[in-house]
């Protein structure tokens, strides 16, 4: 095989190579590590983060999904919003509940698409069904083991649009948190959108798990995190991916979604795991 044609072919394989890793659209899981004082030097909490499901299913009995959280041998699972939607029947978000109910305790927080089917109350009914824990601009006080955590959660922001017109979204937030402000526990806030984490981290928190932004949709590695996400718009600033924010850490989950008609590019749906690891004071 002479020299142009072996060019041709290298090149050939590196575009399918290319092509293949861009629009891959297979579940993948995506793990951070927090480390905190707040935590006994070498305790550890594993939460798992699915946000932005929309009902998708992914194979029969949501069996795909369902056994990498298993695996992940979570403590805590966060539904971060936009698990169920607006436009696809809500048997995809049914299905997951049921095969993870028993995996771990369940929190949830919705999201916008849930505000925007018209039927809150309906979807909440469902998803509480199951024995997941809805946070409302509320608080829970849990026990993992030896470790005592705060998991708190706020509605999505189309609370105002769509339920509750007179709804004071932000007061609320801030008057049901303001007495954690200074608490010497592990702090942690579910919110579907990440844009609003100035508003967020104003109550000290110690994490913040969001979704919303799907990935920014396109991304490049290395060199473009996002492309566009909603109420971001263009080149979002938190597209996915860890943050920090003073005391506060930030992850922004790329959502478990997948539409065909609005490929992922560089950007696979992901579940993501986050280990949070006592250290000892200095």
């Amino acid at each position: 095989m002479g020299r142009r044609k072996t060019l041709i072919l290298s090149v050939a394989v590196l575009l399918c190579i290319l092509i293949y890793w861009g629009f891959y659209n297979g579940l993948v899981v995506r793990k951070y590590i927090v480390e905190s004082r707040k935590l006994n030097d070498g305790e550890s909490i594993r939460i798992v983060l699915i946000t932005d499901l929309h009902s998708h299913i992914y194979g029969e009995n949501q069996r795909e999904i369902v056994s990498i959280i298993e695996r992940q041998k979570p403590d805590i699972i966060a539904l971060g919003g936009d698990i169920a939607d607006d436009i696809v029947p809500i048997k995809g978000t049914e299905l997951l509940l049921e095969g993870i109910k028993t995996l771990a305790p369940i929190f949830y927080v919705s999201g916008n698409h849930e505000f925007w089917t018209g039927d809150i109350s309906s979807v909440k009914s469902s998803i509480r069904e199951q024995g997941a824990v809805i946070l409302e601009s509320e608080y829970r006080e849990i026990k993992i083991r030896s470790a005592e955590l705060i998991i708190g959660g706020v509605d999505d922001p189309d609370i105002v649009h769509y339920e509750k017109p007179d709804y004071n979204w932000l007061g609320k937030m801030n008057s049901s948190f303001i007495r954690l402000k200074d608490a010497p526990i592990y702090k942690i806030l579910l919110a579907h959108r990440p844009e609003l984490i100035e508003m967020y981290k104003e109550n000290n928190f110690d994490l913040v798990l969001s979704g919303h932004a799907h990935g920014g949709q396109v991304r490049i590695p290395l060199l473009l995190n996002g492309l566009y996400a909603p109420n971001q718009g263009w080149f979002p600033k938190y597209a996915g991916g860890i943050y920090k924010h003073g005391v506060t850490t930030h992850i922004v989950s790329r959502g478990v979604s997948y539409n065909p008609r609005l490929p992922r590019i560089f950007n696979p749906p992901e579940i993501v795991v986050i280990d949070i690891k006592g250290i000892a004071d200095k």
